[in-house]
């Protein structure tokens, strides 16, 4: 086997950089991808020619004429890139179910980064037992302790993508303190950064907050500077759905600044938005603070999916001092009279200090139900928060109420909160990468249990089709540097990203001229097309858009790890 460690890396860099010239690379490797209009993800020119692979990684770019390998690929008139990053996935479930990830995939996707809050380590008992409690369709034994040992565990059951992960403010709060609405003692902020250090030593990429959910709304800012702080001697970042997308969006953003100032880290904002029509007008001031903050020498970027709705769960349409100790605790409060009757008030006219989306998405038809773990409420997969109210007779919230009862989860729901003009500019930037914030479900077995958001299967097939190519929103070289170097650079990801010379081979071939997205809400299990073939480290996994059944999956490594 031809080792790329061997070969005079003056050579190397050459063919790189000099792909367009008539350059020979004189060696028999595992691969070879002809004639493609090769992307390289620093957002140049694309080149039209060869790209070698050795070892799961990039040996040569150029016109390979004497180049011969174990296997060939003729790419004539697709675009070969870096494969995509998805820098906000959901998809630990999902893949411990199915390790295809088959609606990533068949998008290009080849790397999953996990972390918003809840990461999947570490784990105490108290943890142990709510993972197991709120499952859903998909069930599993929770068998690891650490965040290392979990992505460990998904790489020796098998994945088709390679995986990382931030560690979650949320589970390491609960972890010390558990679910209570409290600060922790300067001893358990203590534990905490501990906690945070010995997953960055283990390879977490940083911190990563969710601050409208219980109990992470507990967290005031200087406890998640501690924490980042402790991250940022390893090298991680601090990423973050913010405390705020709607009426404090832009107050929000400023303590995602401040926390970054503070703890000398980059910042990202996961999913940037504007929720609710009022505060439309706030995502160009949104926009303009990043670029204020960027030129004071911060690093502050944001990512975003390609849909005016957003995805979560009826906990956001309720008070957090209400869930607090977790979803038995939650239910309990909701069957008490007194309770359910502050909670309906608050619904209805939320306080100051937290914001419900179904207030932002301003009426109960905009609230769309898409996920319930009861099989009882399964039927009312699909049909508007506005449809069950009327069906079963009752208030917008006092179904709302009823539906978390009977389901003893918080219900997946998708509430639609934004403007396709907010989403067009939000995408626009140089800075803003791709998330579609889902997991990688398949149209089969447990999956059809429930409706995903669309954005599982499209986000990024949407992006290239409708935003890129007709939209024009950017380039598409640009366009995929920031599906793939771009997230590299932000999370210190080595090799990733890019198909220089000596990068990790994940690799996309797909037709720029018809990628797209076909899911909908009314009907989400539908692939998007236009993606050929992947590679994951110089493995196949996507031929002509089927799976290959290989599992080459690895774990990706944050900067705090010692190799």
């Amino acid at each position: 086997m031809f080792d790329v460690r061997t070969f005079p890396r003056a050579i190397c860099v050459a063919i790189a950089c000099l792909g367009v010239a008539n350059l020979s690379f004189a060696a028999t490797v595992d691969l070879l991808i002809r004639n493609g209009v090769i992307y390289d993800g620093h957002g140049n020119a694309p080149i039209r020619g060869d790209l070698a692979v050795d070892d799961g990684r990039v040996v040569a770019v150029g016109m390979l004429a004497d180049t011969r390998a174990r296997k060939e690929i003729d790419a004539k008139g697709l675009a070969v890139a870096p494969g995509f990053i998805n820098v906000l996935s959901w998809a630990p479930e999902s893949l411990l179910h199915d390790g295809r990830a088959m609606s990533d995939i068949k998008q290009g996707v080849t790397l999953e980064i996990f972390g918003e809050g809840n990461s999947f380590g570490p784990v105490n008992r108290a943890i142990r037992e709510e993972m197991i409690k709120t499952q859903g369709d998909i069930r599993y034994d929770v068998t690891w302790n650490t965040l290392d040992e979990f992505l460990k565990t998904l790489t020796k059951q098998g994945v088709s993508p390679n995986v990382a992960s931030f560690i979650g403010a949320t589970t390491v709060r609960e972890y010390v303190i558990g679910f209570e609405d409290r600060t922790p003692t300067p001893a358990e902020l203590k534990k905490m950064q501990e906690l945070v250090r010995e997953a960055m030593r283990e390879g977490a990429l940083g911190v990563g907050s969710s601050l409208i959910y219980a109990p992470a709304a507990y967290a005031k800012t200087d406890e998640l500077v501690a924490i980042t702080k402790a991250a940022g001697e390893y090298g991680g970042a601090y990423i973050s759905h913010m405390r705020s997308e709607g009426d404090r969006f832009l107050e929000a953003l400023d303590e995602l600044i401040l926390i970054a100032r503070e703890a000398g880290v980059h910042a990202e904002a996961y999913h940037l938005k504007a929720a609710g029509e009022k505060n439309w007008p706030k995502m160009q001031q949104a926009i303009d603070r990043i670029e204020a903050a960027r030129k004071e020498g911060l690093s502050i970027t944001a990512d975003m999916y390609a849909y005016t709705a957003g995805a979560t769960g009826l906990d956001a349409a309720m008070p957090p001092w209400v869930q607090a100790g977790g979803i038995d605790a939650w239910i309990e409060r909701l069957q008490k009279p007194e309770i359910r009757a502050r909670v309906l008030q608050e619904m209805r006219a939320p306080a100051p200090d937290w914001e419900s989306l179904l207030v932002a998405a301003g009426s109960p038809e905009r609230v769309l139900l898409i996920g319930f773990k009861n099989d009882k409420l399964k039927p009312l997969t699909g049909k508007t928060l506005a449809e069950v109210a009327k069906l079963r007779g009752t208030s917008p919230e006092d179904t709302a109420i009823d539906l978390v009862i009977e389901d003893r989860t918080r219900v997946g729901t998708a509430y639609f909160l934004m403007s396709e003009d907010n989403v067009r500019l939000g995408l626009s930037p140089p800075w803003a990468s791709l998330g579609p914030d889902a997991g990688a479900p398949g149209p089969e077995g447990a999956f059809l249990k429930s409706n995903p958001h669309p954005r599982a299967y499209g986000n990024f097939a949407r992006f290239l089709g409708l935003y890129v190519r007709e939209k024009r929103v950017t380039s598409l070289p640009d366009a995929i540097r920031r599906m793939t170097h771009l997230p590299a650079l932000n999370f210190k990801l080595k090799d990733r990203g890019c198909l220089d010379v000596r990068c990790h081979a994940d690799i996309v071939i797909f037709d720029a001229a018809t990628i797209g997205d076909h899911a909908t809400f009314d009907q989400p299990h539908q692939y998007s097309t236009g993606v050929r073939d992947v590679f994951v480290n110089g493995v196949q996994v996507l031929r002509d858009g089927e799976h290959t059944g290989e599992f080459p999956g690895q774990v990706v490594y944050g900067p705090g790890r010692k190799h």
